[in-house]
């Protein structure tokens, strides 16, 4: 016979000169003895060959090649398809995996038939559960559904309730031939060759510090971040070739076990494919189990979790009992807080739409860490060098200086020395290093967004989903219903397909154009309705009785008018979900990528606009228009418009981002976990009331998944939503507020535990759907990105005192014109930057009830007030002095710089850092010349093989090929 190695060596002889990256952790690999798989020929048989053997044949070959090869196993190793992430020795597990019925005999169809993952006979899967009651009136409905169902090819068993007779649990199988079929349809990538990987060429010297390397890093403490894969060594997948399934070349796939080729996810994403094309009556817009669902033919459809999450023996001594029990341990759980995501897990229980919601997250937590250490740097540094600013030591010393009431009447004259604390605290966010953070941020934002890009490459190759869009983007059910009877050629397919009039097509969508400006408007009005609030209260608040409420009543305004504006923003967000859906709808989007992407876009623009308005208005509205003491700017010719502290806007905003932020985020974490948890909860005391707790415990799985919580009705959006919106806090006003990182932090470190005990434990498992990319949410986050650099321009410049103090350190004050802008050179800034008014100038209603005698024993002849305006007895009283026009030209100047200077940075390092890592792109190229080669030739032997049965029979052939 001939030789085994014979196939490799001429394999090897061909790739000499071709070179890919290995995958991580491939270093490691111990090169004593390995048991390897090697394809003889182009065949697919397998044989155990020692490991010297190997490097013989490849010393004859290739000296300076290095070659790795994964650890497989031989020809009666257990099958890895469906559960190789279970520990081969836990025989209480529910799975079906060929190797466990060999170990365990009969045991495993009896385990089977009382888990609650099999049909009655124990041998056929549960791939769906539909959940109805009796008393429904929607029976024939039901009928026309479930019997085209099973001229699909479904297998259906139906089983009532043990709590409740009036439900029944519809489960259904799919066969093989059933998945085989729809699998090819829907274009469901299976893998066909095991890889292996290359290495470049490296010199003797090389290697030789390469072993002194890894030598050295024995010697070191393992990575903490990282799961333990000695004790859990079954976390990562077998690497292998993949390509569309097809029912032709189907000895092309490695198929141990026809039960497990299929892996549960992709089993339940097939059935549901299934389903939403099944009619249930006659007519074009009767399809589809989406409709059903909706009229409330069926109460629920979900696929099954694989078993509980908890287990009483240990995970590292007895294995895991199912892959939802070793999600929980080594992911859900608190106490791996601090670990990696194992995210190939969560993509392999979930599928890959989930799996990239959590490697986003999980990847823009880890760029939130210089992020946080930057901002803490900037408010420590503002911390350290607040006894030596000179602009608040003269604030606090400014016992002299009597201000004008900031409202009418009630409000009294005060010191500033009043406000020395608030001048404190601004100085914490708004100091030297701000602009620097600024900047900081909105290159963080690009680099962020950059490589993500490449990080979500190299994803997308990893789970094969390079070419999965053209593959398989499918049209929505109710857009082929709606448009049916219009058609026309798909230029790619050739096929026919429904079709939607571009005149359709602008008319729906100016109605929906039309809808999102209206509830624009309606936002804005509700912002104007807290302007109002804010005019009126603080009048109030300054008459109150309470001496800390009337001494503070600006603080308390701001507060109140912040905690009244995020009660109006939960509300109108309710509104805002339904108007959303219904104008998404109307707009009958072609594909569900379109549909979710519509959306998506509605409900961001109305809750963007919702939560920023009133942070846009402290920011760059709030005290710029008032007026000065003795003509006021009015509102509607009655309230006088609020205005700024004595120390500033900047402390209003700060605490305006601070409270919406904290406010927000727990009101999201408690949403999302609290509300779970609790009606969980409520559901399992009324069945211990009931059934007692032992009868609980023996419940099927169906009956457990049916008594969690459903998924939200939108999917992932609610998580991506709070993130992005989350990250346009932490970008667009983060000059104010350069903590803004660091609370996002912490917070995503929770969030990502959080959600993922949701999944895990409080929700029914979603339907694994797939993606490419987070879809229109990367649009969104370049949007805020380049909106940051603007906001921060403008806030530094406008809502902070950095101009005003560069323009007085280098024009007027005591170091003018000798370039220098330290403290020394800012002492009489404070003075310089008020504005000096007569008090009997002041109209009759805004004239105060006190008259400021308790200051100085007699009336009050003068006061202060914020603006570079000229003093009452000049020809032009009240005019803007020539320091005004200095400040305005520096801030416009200074907005100008900034942002050309910003946008070109982020331009050069989007040109620089390219979106495919180079050892991507190689291995790409030569996967698919490998992919080629490895189809040519086992068709070629095929046909080999053919001919050579034809020879044997004696049947006679012309002219066939090869």
């Amino acid at each position: 016979p001939e030789s085994p190695l014979a196939g490799f060596s001429t394999a090897l002889s061909q790739t000499t000169s071709i070179s890919s990256i290995s995958s991580e952790g491939r270093e490691d690999l111990q090169v004593n003895r390995l048991e390897t798989q090697i394809w003889i020929k182009p065949g697919i048989q397998k044989t155990d060959v020692d490991f010297s053997e190997i490097l013989n044949a490849i010393h004859e070959i290739a000296k300076d090649v290095n070659i790795f090869f994964d650890e497989l196993e031989g020809v009666n190793s257990p099958s890895k398809d469906d559960d190789s992430l279970l520990h081969h020795g836990n025989l209480t597990s529910t799975s079906d995996d060929a190797s466990r019925l060999e170990v365990v005999g009969e045991e495993v169809p009896d385990k089977n038939k009382t888990s609650g993952l099999y049909f009655r006979d124990g041998k056929c899967r549960i791939d769906y559960i539909l959940v109805y009651r009796k008393s429904n009136p929607q029976t024939e409905k039901r009928e026309v559904f479930e019997r085209n169902i099973r001229a699909e090819g479904l297998q259906m068993e139906k089983e009532s309730s043990l709590t409740n007779s009036d439900i029944i649990f519809v489960k259904l199988h799919a066969p093989w031939e059933v998945l085989g079929k729809y699998a090819e349809l829907m274009n469901v990538r299976m893998p066909f060759r095991r890889k292996i990987y290359y290495l470049h060429r490296r010199y003797k010297f090389m290697n030789k510090i390469e072993k002194q390397i890894s030598r050295f890093r024995g010697w070191l403490p393992r990575k903490p971040m990282k799961l333990d894969k000695e004790t859990l060594p079954d976390l990562e997948e077998n690497d292998c070739y993949t390509a569309p399934f097809s029912q032709q070349r189907i000895h092309h796939f490695i198929i141990h076990n026809k039960d497990t080729f299929f892996n549960n996810a992709t089993r339940s994403r097939i059935v549901h494919h299934i389903l939403q094309r099944v009619k249930y009556e006659e007519g074009k817009n009767k399809i589809g189990l989406n409709r059903l669902l909706s009229n409330g033919s069926y109460e629920a459809a979900f696929p099954l979790h694989e078993g509980s999450y908890r287990s009483k023996n240990s995970i590292r001594t007895h294995g895991a009992e199912n892959h939802r029990h070793l999600l929980y341990e080594c992911w859900a759980s608190w106490g791996v807080w601090y670990k990696y995501q194992p995210l190939d897990l969560v993509r392999r229980y979930f599928g890959e739409k989930i799996g990239l919601y959590f490697a986003w997250l999980g990847w823009y937590t880890g760029m939130l860490f210089p992020a946080a250490f930057i901002g803490l740097f900037v408010f420590l540094y503002g911390v350290t060098t607040l006894n030596h600013c000179q602009v608040s030591k003269e604030v606090c010393q400014a016992t002299d200086i009597i201000m004008c009431p900031i409202c009418d009447k009630y409000c009294p004259f005060m010191r500033l020395s009043d406000s020395c604390v608030y001048a404190k605290v601004t100085h914490l966010f708004d100091n030297g290093a701000t602009v620097f953070f600024a900047v900081f941020m909105a290159v963080w934002a690009t680099v962020f967004l950059e490589f993500w890009k490449r990080r979500r490459a190299v994803i997308a190759y990893d789970w094969d989903l390079i070419d999965w869009e053209e593959e398989e983007e499918e049209i929505r059910p109710q857009f082929e219903a709606k448009y049916s009877k219009k058609e026309r050629m798909n230029p790619i397919s050739g096929k026919p397909e429904p079709y939607q009039a571009f005149a359709d097509k602008c008319s729906r969508l100016i109605v929906s154009a039309s809808g999102i400006f209206f509830m624009i408007c309606v936002v804005i009005a509700a912002v104007f309705g807290i302007v109002i609030y804010r005019v009126v209260t603080v009048s109030t608040f300054a008459a109150f009785k309470w001496a800390l409420i009337r001494n503070n009543s600006q603080v308390a305004t701001t507060g109140t008018a912040v905690c009244i504006n995020f009660c109006i923003i939960m509300l109108l967000n309710v509104l805002y979900e339904k108007v959303a859906l219904f104008l998404t709808n109307l707009e009958q989007p072609r594909t569900e990528s379109e549909w979710e992407n519509s959306f998506t876009l509605k409900m961001f623009l109305f809750q963007f606009v919702n939560l920023n308005s009133s942070t846009f208005y402290i920011a760059f509205f709030l005290g710029r228009f008032t007026g000065h003491p003795g003509a006021y700017l009015r509102l509607i010719n009655r309230w006088r418009l609020e205005e700024c502290h004595p120390s500033g806007c900047l402390i209003d905003l700060c605490m305006q981002m601070g409270i919406i932020m904290v406010l927000k985020q727990t009101w999201n974490n408690f949403m999302e976990l609290g509300y779970p948890l609790i009606q969980n909860w409520w559901t399992r005391r009324k069945l211990r009331q009931e059934y007692g707790t032992q009868r609980k415990t023996n419940f099927p799985q169906w009956e457990k998944d049916y008594n969690l919580q459903p998924m939200n009705a939108y999917g992932l959006f609610d998580e991506y939503l709070e993130m992005i919106l989350q990250f346009g806090f932490t970008t667009i006003f983060v000059a104010a507020f350069p903590l803004a990182p660091l609370l996002a932090l912490l917070n995503n470190i929770i969030e990502i535990r959080l959600d993922a005990y949701k999944f895990v434990t409080q929700w029914r498992r979603p339907l694994a759907s797939r993606a490419k990319d987070i879809g229109i949410w990367y649009g969104i986050l370049e949007g805020i990105g380049i909106l940051s650099v603007i906001t921060n321009a403008f806030v530094i410049a406008v809502t902070s005192d950095f101009i005003p103090r560069l323009v007085y350190a280098y024009k007027y004050g005591p170091c003018a014109g000798q370039g220098e802008a330290g403290q020394k050179c800012m002492v009489g800034y404070v003075n310089a930057s008020l504005s000096v008014f007569l008090v009997s100038d002041f109209e009759n209603r805004s004239e105060p009830t006190s008259n400021g005698s308790e200051f100085s024993g007699s009336p009050l002849k003068y006061c202060r007030y914020r603006d570079y305006r000229d003093p009452p007895h000049t020809p032009e009283p009240y005019g803007y002095t020539l320091q005004f026009w200095h400040v305005l030209a520096a801030r416009l100047a200074f907005i100008i710089v900034f942002e050309h200077l910003v946008f070109c940075i982020k331009h050069l390092i989007s040109y620089l850092i390219p979106d495919l890592p180079k050892d991507l792109r190689d291995r790409m190229r030569r996967e698919k010349y490998l992919i080629q080669e490895m189809m040519y030739e086992a068709e070629l032997e095929r046909l080999q093989k053919e001919r050579k049965e034809r020879k044997k029979n004696g049947k006679s052939y012309h002219n066939e090929w090869p």
